[in-house]
């Protein structure tokens, strides 16, 4: 439930399954739960969260000085140069995937919050200026989303900053072990609940950063939009966005316990829409996030996202994108007429 690619599984997914055409805020029948039970069994006795995670050998994180104007350079500097360390590394240990990715992370166009290439990987790259931005937009994305393919995110980033201006800054933000598509992990909250304290811990610094006038926005895509549900009750952000959401883990944009305006949308082809939207209990564990998003039960403010799939919330000229940037910009987006 990443920003994948046209290509991918999960659009070939989409294709497969827009045939049953259930509609926006419909319950799942008995099937629905009935796939959810078996996903609990599966989630209790066949774990495959760990399967296959990279070993890729990197070093540790750099040592950083804490976040305001005057150390942004050095930050930016610090990073530049672990990311270089962990291309040389990755290159040593045969890993050319990696070793390429990281090599562009070490760029001195980049401008790196924080960097850390072991294991799938971490990164925070600030689009803009940060010291001057009136508006800033922090991307949280979805499963299946590592250093190795940072660059889609990346690219949806670009393309918000594109929309926004000079007076906005873009952060995409991988700060933490996304979960694989194809694992139980994507099914639970768990790793939404691991990923919540450091996004809170990365708003509040961003907060000290730009002051209390700053507008900063959450934007938020598929399981990303779990993550932002477990930080919101301490997310100081004007606007909560949940994109292509698989649900969040509770019942209503109320239970967010958050002051933001919580705003939600899905694309026409969107193959999310047909992932049952309730959550079923066994064994101590719980699969399924429970409401739709941009159902009425669910009480966000729903705007359109056009007729895109589940990787096009952030596609240049789409209107998924022109109405995220006019969140950001304390704008109305246009509503959902679907």
């Amino acid at each position: 439930m990443g920003l994948r690619g046209s290509g991918s599984a999960g659009a070939e997914h989409g294709r497969a399954t827009r045939g049953f055409g259930r509609r926006k805020g419909a319950r799942p029948g008995r099937l629905g739960r009935a796939l959810l039970a078996a996903l609990v069994v599966g989630a209790v006795v066949v774990p495959l969260s760990a399967a296959g995670r990279p070993r890729v050998p990197a070093p540790p994180p750099a040592t950083l000085p804490p976040l305001s104007a005057a150390t942004l350079p050095t930050i930016y500097a610090a990073n530049r140069a672990d990311a270089a360390e962990a291309a040389r590394m990755a290159t040593a240990h045969g890993d050319r995937r990696r070793a390429t990715a990281d090599r562009a992370l070490a760029s001195t166009s980049r401008k790196l919050l924080a960097f850390d290439g072991r294991g799938t990987g971490r990164a925070t790259e600030v689009f803009g200026d940060l010291t001057r931005a009136e508006h800033i937009a922090v991307l949280v994305p979805g499963s299946d989303t590592t250093l190795e393919t940072y660059g889609r995110l990346r690219a949806g980033a670009l393309a918000l900053h594109h929309r926004t201006g000079p007076r906005t800054a873009v952060i995409a933000w991988l700060g933490y072990d996304t979960p694989r598509m194809l694992s139980t992990d994507a099914l639970t909250t768990g790793r939404a609940e691991q990923a919540a304290p450091g996004l809170t811990r990365f708003l509040r610094q961003l907060r000290g950063l730009v002051g209390p006038s700053a507008r900063i926005s959450l934007l938020c895509h598929s399981y990303g939009t779990v993550v932002c549900a477990r930080t919101a009750p301490a997310a100081e952000v004007r606007d909560i966005v949940l994109v292509g959401s698989p649900g969040t883990g509770v019942d209503s944009a109320a239970d967010l316990h958050t002051r933001a305006r919580v705003w939600a949308a899905r694309g026409a082809r969107d193959w999310i829409a047909d992932v049952p939207h309730t959550r079923v209990t066994a064994f101590g564990t719980t699969v399924g996030f429970g409401t739709d998003p941009v159902s009425a039960a669910y009480g966000a403010r729903v705007f359109d996202a056009g007729d895109g799939g589940h990787s096009d919330y952030f596609a240049p000229g789409s209107v998924s994108v022109a109405n995220l940037a006019r969140i950001v910009l304390g704008r109305t987006p246009e509503a959902d007429h679907a």
